[in-house]
């Protein structure tokens, strides 16, 4: 017989400083190198300007920056936090930011220790398990 698993989305939510920027189901991963990143769903309209701005202000290099086509990448964001629906924080060793307007931007969670990303990120390990026949 075969085994259908269903995960259901849980739902990070995102706040640079203490304020509440928007949401990601963090789809996507990495698990032997402990990183999920996901879309981001902008709770206003965010962009470009305000991560630019937000890191001028706050002496955050750019790891990336076309102004004209207005894509940007950051390096770490300490003030970026990602939160669970049980309310604990996800940590990494970094947090970034990185796309463009038009194509949207995505959030990075880099160097996510394996006893939290198992707890949280089970769901991906089985996915990354299945795909590799380990």
């Amino acid at each position: 017989m075969e085994e259908i698993y269903i995960f259901v989305k849980k739902i990070y939510k995102i706040y640079l400083k203490e304020q509440l920027i928007g949401t990601s189901i963090l789809e996507s991963y990495d698990v032997p190198m402990g990183v999920v990143f996901g879309k981001i769903n902008f709770i206003k309209d965010y962009g470009y300007s305000q991560i630019k701005n937000y890191c001028k202000e706050n002496s955050i290099e750019l790891a990336m920056d076309f102004p004209k086509d207005k894509m940007v990448s950051t390096t770490t964001i300490n003030e970026l936090k990602i939160i669970g629906e049980n309310g604990v924080e996800i940590k990494g060793i970094g947090n970034q930011i990185s796309g463009m307007d038009t194509e949207g931007y995505e959030i990075s969670i880099f160097g996510i220790p394996y006893s939290s990303y198992k707890e949280e990120f089970s769901h991906h390990i089985k996915a990354y398990e299945e795909r590799y026949d380990l």
